[in-house]
């Protein structure tokens, strides 16, 4: 009965970073979810698009059965009518179900593959022109002491059965130095939640990790451009740095530059997960806070309970991802934040201000709420429809 949501996949992101908030939710999506395992992304964007009376066409695929009647049961259990479940690999997508599809989600799959950009442009090949991806990969660092664990127990579980090989991981694992990279990340616990974890994180036969620099090689070489990571704060490298001579030191980074340094100064990073279109639409696929008919979309957030906790001057404390972060908000969020609820836009809102009492100039309010977005969209709380 719980809903697992998460990122990528996410209806209003999805619409924010691919669609550019112009999703025609009246138009069926025709979406492919590539090596969707037991159904995590799959059933929330089937049951986000249910919800939000957005007609969909959902293709589901897998190279495992066992996972396949996991995410089908969920399916049922949801009265989700929108998927068709298929069983193979994403290799073979042209054969087995070719597109075009507006969207594709292909989520922890790609770095397991013996050839993950080969696997890429299997799933570009069919994505329609207008289209986009929502992907995550592992990243190095936060996995840090992953990797020459794994090589350890290649060596040292060769020949063994499964049940074994596990068997021995976890007393190995149990009986690693006090100086042993795995032991001393916090970060790392997957093996802790069961046979599948661990297998995952230390067993699997194919396993690499993507820097940043590399998720953008990546995608372009298969004709993609990234348009987005989430969440977007904790790829803005002036969110590690307080001494301002070094944050001046950022000046004239462009966008790719500056989320490779935050990654580096970061260290948590376990995983990138982000959107990317066919570079001929980079330009237009994210949503801007720049027009007076743009719609603001609060996500998980408790409008009302802030707007009435607020004062002005007063910063936001938020977590992201082990990422303590003050984040400063406008004088005007107070009265902003209950007035978007995604079906109000920026012009009404300001009349809607001036009726309620508070009388400021549309260019006031302008900056005010641009101010507001970048907090808020970048801890991936407010996103934005045309």
């Amino acid at each position: 009965g719980r809903l697992i949501e998460g990122s990528p996949s996410d209806l209003d992101e999805l619409d924010h970073y691919i669609f550019a908030g112009r999703l025609d939710r009246g138009r069926p999506l025709r979406a492919l979810v590539a090596g969707g395992g037991t159904g995590d992304g799959l059933i929330m964007l089937a049951q986000h698009c249910a919800d939000a009376g957005v007609p969909a066409d959902i293709t589901y695929l897998d190279v495992s059965t066992s996972a396949r009647t996991v995410a089908a049961a969920r399916a049922e259990a949801r009265g989700l009518s929108s998927i068709r479940f298929l069983t193979g690999s994403l290799l073979d997508l042209a054969d087995l179900a070719p597109g075009p599809y507006d969207y594709i989600d292909c989520c922890g799959v790609l770095h397991h593959l013996d050839d993950p950009t080969a696997g890429l442009r299997a799933l570009t090949g069919q994505l329609a022109a207008h289209g986009g991806m929502g992907l995550m990969l592992y990243a190095p660092y936060g996995r840090t002491g992953v990797y020459p664990l794994q090589s350890a127990l290649r060596r040292l579980a060769k020949g063994l059965a499964d049940a074994d090989r596990l068997a021995l991981a976890r007393r190995l694992v149990a009986d690693l130095p006090e100086g042993n990279w795995f032991k001393r990340n916090p970060l790392v616990a997957d093996h802790l939640s069961g046979d599948a974890g661990l297998y995952d994180l230390l067993l699997h036969s194919r396993d690499r990790a993507y820097t940043v620099p590399e998720v953008f090689a990546l995608a372009e070489d298969c004709g993609l451009a990234v348009t987005a990571f989430i969440e977007p704060v904790r790829y803005a490298p002036e969110s590690y740095l307080h001494d301002q001579s070094v944050r001046d030191r950022l000046s004239g980074l462009d966008w790719p530059a500056r989320a490779a340094l935050a990654e580096e100064l970061s260290g948590t990073m376990k995983t990138h997960v982000f959107y990317a279109v066919p570079r001929h639409r980079a330009a237009q696929a994210v949503a801007r806070p720049d027009a007076p008919t743009v719609r603001p979309v609060l996500r998980g957030l408790d409008a009302d309970a802030l707007a009435r906790s607020f004062k002005p001057g007063q910063r936001l404390a938020v977590e992201c991802a082990g990422v303590k972060l003050r984040l400063s908000l406008p004088p005007l969020t107070g009265a902003m934040l209950p007035l978007f609820d995604g079906g109000t836009d920026l012009q009404s809102a300001h009349t809607l201000l001036a009726a309620r009492g508070t009388k400021v100039s549309w260019e006031v309010f302008e900056r005010q709420f641009a101010q507001l977005y970048a907090a808020l969209n970048g801890i991936n709380k407010m996103t934005l429809r045309a």
